[in-house]
């Protein structure tokens, strides 16, 4: 049995609001570097600002990991089998990325 990637809901539901409204602030950080760069504003600000959004993205990241760690590795769990080993295959190899980005 494979990884199942469609869900009915998926696990960040409950801090979707949370993420949509860090996700249009860092499509704002984004914007505001493509800016900076247009104005030949200083390297060290712009690397300042690229950092900036670095880290929200990296926000983003560890709720949208806590949130699948919470419901869908944990009910994959309970659950057993074949599909429990898969996500936690899964969540191991997100963490992995997310640890050397």
């Amino acid at each position: 049995m494979g990884i199942t990637t469609e869900h009915a809901q998926p696990g960040y539901s409950g801090e979707k609001d949370l993420v949509q409204k860090r996700l249009r602030r860092i499509e704002g950080q984004v914007r505001g570097l493509q800016r900076m760069v247009e104005e030949d504003r200083y390297c060290i600000d712009i690397l300042e600002q690229v950092s900036a959004a670095t880290r929200a993205l990296q926000s983003v990241a560890i709720v949208l990991l806590q949130e699948h760690l919470a419901h869908c590795v944990s009910e994959a769990v309970r659950q057993g089998g074949d599909e429990a080993n898969a996500k936690l295959t899964e969540a191991s190899r997100a963490i992995t990325r997310l640890v050397r980005s």
